[in-house]
């Protein structure tokens, strides 16, 4: 027997007992995946790229943002819960390393050059903890950082350096 599909009208072949039974009215899984989908493709906040979502999930998501992955929910969540809106804010007292790292400040050591922010430390060029301003704040990776603090030569190289 031949039927019609109902998502694109292409003419198919079905069993009389399918067609009785109420299954097959798609001459294809795509066409009949395409024709069930109730949600809609929607745009990723981060990357901007088309994904599809259900209708539960937005009409579950508080914030009206969508997201392809949940790397791209982490990276626009990192740039808005910053600071004064993040959760666990404390005042700032030693949030230098984070204000170093948002600057345009390039996180290389600034004696031996090191590129690797895992080993990178802020330091205060006057020692003085509390002047948080970023002509106060220099990369020094952790080795010439106890270098600097302790060894008077290396502290003389370093304000070299920066000068």
């Amino acid at each position: 027997m031949q039927i019609n599909c109902s998502k694109c009208f292409k003419r198919f072949s079905i069993k009389p007992s399918r067609l009785k039974d109420g299954y097959k009215k798609y001459c294809s899984r795509s066409c009949a995946h395409s024709s069930t989908r109730l949600g809609k493709d929607v745009t990723c906040h981060a990357c901007e790229t088309t994904v599809y979502k259900s209708l539960k999930a937005i009409s579950g998501s508080k914030s009206g943002t969508f997201f392809c992955t949940k790397s791209c929910q982490t990276i626009w969540r990192n740039k808005i819960y910053v600071r004064e809106k993040h959760a666990n804010w404390k005042g700032g007292h030693s949030s230098y390393r984070e204000l170093l790292l948002r600057s345009d400040t390039s996180p290389t050591c600034a004696l031996c050059d090191a590129a690797d922010v895992r080993i990178l430390a802020a330091h205060h060029i006057d020692e003085d903890r509390s002047n948080n301003t970023i002509e106060n704040l220099a990369w020094l990776c952790h080795n010439c950082h106890h270098l600097v603090h302790h060894h008077g030569d290396e502290h003389k190289k370093f304000m070299a350096a920066i000068v």
